[in-house]
This record gives structure tokens, C-alpha cells and sequence, in this order.
């Protein structure tokens, strides 16, 4: 199973917002949406949108909102 983690991190390297799912074009939306969604001051500040697979829903961090 290949499921796609779409992350809004923080500066400090914290997690704002995580999406999880098995869709990849869904997945590419989100990532697009999450990039569009910072200002240009998140990003100075270090904010940064991220996509990675992971192979388990067990890989998820537990505060995502996991679509299937």
C-alpha cells in the first residue's frame, strides 16, 4: 500500500497540519494546496510544505487527517 503525507512543518520543525492518503492526485492537490497556503513570511520564517510515502498507516503521525 502506498499512501502519500502531505505536512505543513513549522520553523521549529513541528507539525502545523498533516493529510494522509491513498490517492495520489489527491495527494498532489493537497501538496499544491499546503504550498499556496504559506505566505511569503511563513516561508522567510522557515515553514515549509512536505510530501512523502509511507508504506503503513502505522507511518502516519497520529494527528493526521487519514482519507481513504
Amino acid at each position: 500500500m502506498t499512501i502519500w503525507v502531505n505536512e505543513q512543518i513549522d520553523p521549529s520543525g513541528i507539525v502545523y497540519s498533516c493529510i494522509a492518503c491513498c490517492d495520489k492526485q489527491q495527494a498532489e492537490e493537497c501538496h499544491e494546496s499546503f504550498q499556496n497556503n504559506l505566505t511569503d513570511t511563513q516561508k522567510e520564517q522557515g515553514w515549509k510544505a512536505t510530501m512523502r510515502i509511507v508504506e503503513s498507516w502505522d507511518e502516519v503521525p497520529v494527528s493526521a487527517l487519514k482519507l481513504n
